[in-house]
């Protein structure tokens, strides 16, 4: 169910049986502390949409690996970051030469936080251009409240923490250092702040949260859950049609007469 696999010919059929829908996977490439590769965010995202694909039917496009991780800064080595500007007009044209390729449900599903601003603005100036095309943004850390309580159990702000270390012991064990975990816990400090802060003023070590808690058995417990529950809005959604069937395009409705 990678569209990268799929032949010209075969995706017209596959659109057909999933409601002409679409995954897209988008992480980014930044710093995860001393513990874990820089690709956590994009492997957890083609992961996870790999699964759901395998459950759905709905191919899943290429993973777009990079992401807005400016707040990463340039202490660390391993960021490599797009401006918010890039990222929206990347996914725009991905998501219009999906629509004519014949998808019109595209779920973005998006693996980094900081991403969501500008996949947000990617959404509405897709919508606004193709009419019959829906536009979903699933943030993976936020996609039910049980996966939310796990993402954030340990810091609010959490990165490289026991949610994503154990989630990496469990689907891709070579992007963690275990013999690092242990002195990568570092508190969240940004409690009461007003302000977002760049991670080089809130993080010792590029993380926030404790990794040192961090299991394969929790992983595959939490990973298992983001499959399940995604799946569930995937397959709603595929059937899902707008609640009215106004164009975007038409005419203004006029005005109530005065008297």
């Amino acid at each position: 169910m990678r569209w990268s696999d799929l032949t010209w010919s075969e995706l017209p059929d596959v659109l057909a049986r999933c409601g002409r829908a679409a995954l897209l996977p988008v992480g980014a490439t930044e710093q995860h502390g001393p513990h874990l590769g820089c690709g956590v965010d994009f492997v957890i995202a083609e992961e996870l949409c790999a699964a759901v694909a395998a459950q759905t039917g709905v191919p899943m496009l290429p993973t777009l690996p990079y992401g807005c991780s400016l707040g990463h800064s340039r202490r660390w080595p391993g960021t490599i970051a797009l401006q918010p500007i890039t990222l929206i007009e990347l996914v725009k044209q991905i998501g219009d030469w999906a629509y004519h390729g014949g998808v019109r449900r595209l779920f973005i599903v998006n693996a980094h936080v900081t991403n969501a601003a500008p996949l947000r603005c990617a959404l509405e100036m897709l919508r606004a251009e193709h009419d019959d095309l829906m536009v979903a943004v699933i943030n993976t850390a936020t996609l039910s409240e049980r996966v939310r309580a796990f993402h954030s159990a340990d810091a609010a702000d959490w990165h490289a923490n026991d949610a994503e270390t154990s989630i990496m012991l469990a689907i891709a064990p070579e992007g963690v250092r275990p013999d690092k975990l242990l002195d990568a816990d570092d508190p969240d400090r940004t409690c009461g702040c007003i302000f977002a802060h760049p991670v080089n003023r809130t993080s010792a070590n590029g993380v926030t949260g404790t990794p040192s808690l961090a299991s394969v058995e929790k992983g595959r417990r939490w990973f298992d859950w983001l499959v399940a529950d995604l799946t569930a809005l995937v397959r709603t959604g595929s059937v899902e049609t707008p609640p009215l069937e106004h164009s975007y395009f038409g005419d203004a409705v006029p005005a109530a007469p005065t008297r």
